[in-house]
């Protein structure tokens, strides 16, 4: 007992404590309230093992207790949300609050969609040609809010929120001008300029699972070795601790400041990439958000703001996404997995008391 609670108190073992604290209490509510609701907690548990690996708990024995196109679309939900959760996580790191992923993505997907569509160029050329393009797309909007808050001391937030409606009417007005276009999407992108792979989707099941998993893992290498191998990774968190101290220290906290918020709003827009590279294969007009940017913040927080993290902060909410359709076929309300992450980010939100508590135990007889 005495080296569990040594264990429990020691603050180095809080980064990962606390966010399975807050995992475990999220769904620990969430299982209560579908308790008062006369729901069984199980369907939720055997909804989101089934989002994940495909396999039907209820229906083990029989022909149809898996389903390698369920398992297949989990992967689809996870992409774009860590990828947005990279991208906060970034900006948190260097003391920024993004909330401009939602609008990075908008214009990463736009871009994708104008390279994709109006280039016939070999796959080697233009595939490559339409990530950096997404990513560049990103970049640029996210850079908008980094020099406002650099150059002009602009808060970051109002910036960003506001941005992320100019970049909805914005993306939604140029898209419609693209020749081929309907109301609600574009024409399909060259199928050079697509990340679908028939291979993968006859593995699963025609389902729209892409090579967007590499984007993934290369962006969660690219923000681990920035933050903890380089000296500009230093730098930006040394702003972000303390960015006064970085300014004495002869750092340049403003270029920093923008160059960090550039970086972010590129993570968004290869989130973007994948959504209509990968996911759909063309652009989309569409009347509100999707939330991948909101879902982005959860994934951060959760993840303590590192790659490694995001990626598994994102599999776990990925997982609650895709298991809302199951659970809804079951009776389940959507709303149950919105509490259930919610109730997670609450409690992230609360580490300063769930540390006191957590030092108390070294303590405890």
């Amino acid at each position: 007992m005495g080296k569990i609670r040594n264990f429990v108190a020691n603050e180095k073992n809080h980064k990962v404590l606390i966010p399975l604290i807050a995992i475990f209490m999220g769904f620990l509510i969430g299982s209560f309230i579908m308790l008062i609701t006369k729901q069984s907690p199980a369907i939720m548990f055997k909804s989101m093992i089934r989002a994940i690996t495909g396999i039907n708990l209820d229906r083990l024995g029989t022909d149809k207790w898996f389903s390698a196109r369920i398992a297949g679309e989990y992967f689809v939900y996870v992409m774009p949300i860590v990828l947005t959760g990279l991208s906060v996580a970034f900006a948190f790191r260097t003391g920024l609050f993004n909330i401009g992923a939602e609008g990075q993505l908008l214009m990463g997907a736009f871009a994708t969609t104008v390279i994709g569509i109006n280039l016939d160029l070999p796959k080697i050329i233009l595939l490559p040609l339409v990530i950096i393009a997404g990513a560049v797309a990103g970049g640029l909007w996210g850079f908008i809010p980094g020099y406002l808050k650099a150059k002009f001391n602009v808060h970051e937030v109002v910036v960003t929120i506001m941005l992320n409606y100019t970049a909805l009417h914005l993306t939604n007005y140029l898209m419609k001008l693209i020749p081929g276009s309907t109301s609600n999407k574009t024409e399909a992108l060259n199928e050079n300029a697509l990340l679908g792979s028939e291979l993968l989707r006859k593995l699963t099941s025609n389902s729209r699972l892409n090579f967007g998993f590499i984007v993934v893992i290369l962006a969660v290498f690219l923000f681990w070795f920035i933050i903890n191998k380089t000296t500009f990774g230093y730098e930006l968190k040394a702003v972000g601790f303390n960015p006064f101290a970085a300014k004495y220290a002869g750092m340049k906290v403003e270029k920093n400041a923008a160059l960090s918020m550039a970086i972010a709003g590129a993570f968004s827009g290869l989130a973007g990439v994948i959504i209509v590279s990968g996911t759909f294969g063309y652009g989309r007009m569409i009347a509100s958000f999707e939330n991948y940017g909101f879902d982005g913040i959860a994934v951060a927080l959760i993840g303590g703001n590192t790659a490694i993290g995001s990626l598994l902060s994102g599999l776990l909410l990925g997982a609650l996404k895709a298991a809302q359709p199951i659970m809804q076929g079951q009776g389940v309300p959507n709303a149950i997995a919105t509490i259930i992450t919610a109730t997670i980010i609450i409690f992230v939100a609360m580490q300063k008391g769930i540390q006191a508590l957590l030092k108390k135990v070294k303590g405890a007889k």
